[in-house]
């Protein structure tokens, strides 16, 4: 085999293995680049060395019949200053609003979210997802299978509450004069 096409494959199993993120079996490995298994064993091997003798910040462990991906235990105290800064996130008055509509009528789609909010809210639930507050509860059973959304465990964590059902309540009179409020912003948007 040609030393470009071993590259190429050690490409591919490098990829595979960051990608996956957990061990993959010799034999799937195999299969993603075509080739038996004594032939893969011998590119992640060399693959494996390479890491090595390039002292990148990865290397390959071999477990059992798999192999993965992880980071070297020299660069631990590199990732702890990392993963100590806390994240900031910054819930704006969109995204506390899709939240809301969200967390009071999950599973919801985004077109769901739109109609009550009345403009695009493709932004605020990817940045609720991305915060993990919000994650998909499966797909609804229409055409196009939309996606459903609801709040996470974390969203309960930030929130102080056990479950959604400890949400507070809306008094009827709460809910009228916000409809009452939308219909006048909807007017207003009609007359100009």
């Amino acid at each position: 085999m040609e030393e470009v096409e071993i590259s190429r494959l050690e490409g591919i199993i490098e990829a595979v293995l960051f990608t996956m993120g957990e061990s993959v079996e010799l034999e799937k490995l195999a299969s993603a680049i075509g080739h038996d298994e004594a032939t893969t064993r011998k590119i992640v091997h060399r693959l494996m060395d390479r890491c090595e003798a390039e002292n990148r910040g990865v290397r390959i462990i071999e477990l059992e019949n798999a192999f993965q991906m992880c980071t070297k235990k020299e660069t631990y105290e590199y990732l702890i200053r990392v993963a100590k800064q806390p994240r900031k996130y910054v819930l704006t008055d969109v995204l506390l609003e899709t939240l809301s509509i969200i967390a009071y009528k999950q599973p919801v789609t985004k077109l769901e979210v739109e109609k009550i909010r009345g403009v695009k809210s493709d932004h605020a639930v990817n940045k609720l997802v991305e915060y993990n507050l919000v994650c998909e509860r499966g797909r609804l059973d229409a055409p196009g299978k939309p996606i459903l959304f609801g709040t996470t465990e974390e969203f309960l964590r930030r929130f102080s509450v056990q479950s959604v059902e400890d949400l507070p309540s809306l008094n009827p009179e709460q809910v009228e004069s916000f409809k009452e409020e939308a219909e006048e912003e909807a007017q207003l948007k009609l007359n100009i």
